[in-house]
């Protein structure tokens, strides 16, 4: 285990309605990842935050975030809030979704965690919801 990973450690990136905050929230959680010695998990979580980021700013219309948060003994957190109180759409089974051209980020994101969900959750007076997927460290 990389050296005080023992303790838990969170950061929070507020992100504009923008295509590009994708692109942002990948590299930065590429970033935060390796310099916490995580590399295992980097391609992983790379692909979960951006089906979580990426629905958030192409399904909504105000402020996103991403969250990303480690809890010992392991557990890899990564989340997006954004400003839509409605449930995202339950996802269908990969093998339905293979030949089209978008619908797949949930199913993606339940079958490359270990758990997965979505809560209400309001900032800065904003309603909204919070989806997030978890990660185990074989480490």
């Amino acid at each position: 285990m990389p050296e005080n990973e023992s303790d838990p450690w969170e950061y929070s990136l507020y992100i504009p309605n923008d295509p590009r905050a994708v692109t942002v929230s990948r590299r930065t959680l590429r970033l935060i990842l390796t310099m916490h010695g995580l590399i295992a998990l980097v391609d992983t979580a790379e692909l979960l935050a951006t089906e979580l980021v990426g629905n958030a700013v192409r399904h909504t219309k105000g402020p996103a975030a991403l969250r990303v948060r480690w809890s010992p003994p392991g557990v890899l957190r990564i989340g997006a809030w954004d400003a839509d109180p409605e449930p995202p759409e339950p996802p269908r089974p990969l093998g339905q979704l293979l030949d089209l051209e978008d619908g797949r980020g949930l199913a993606l994101v339940r079958a490359c965690s270990d758990l997965w969900g979505w809560q209400p959750l309001s900032r800065f007076g904003n309603r909204g919801k919070y989806v997030w997927c978890e990660l185990t460290s074989a480490a």
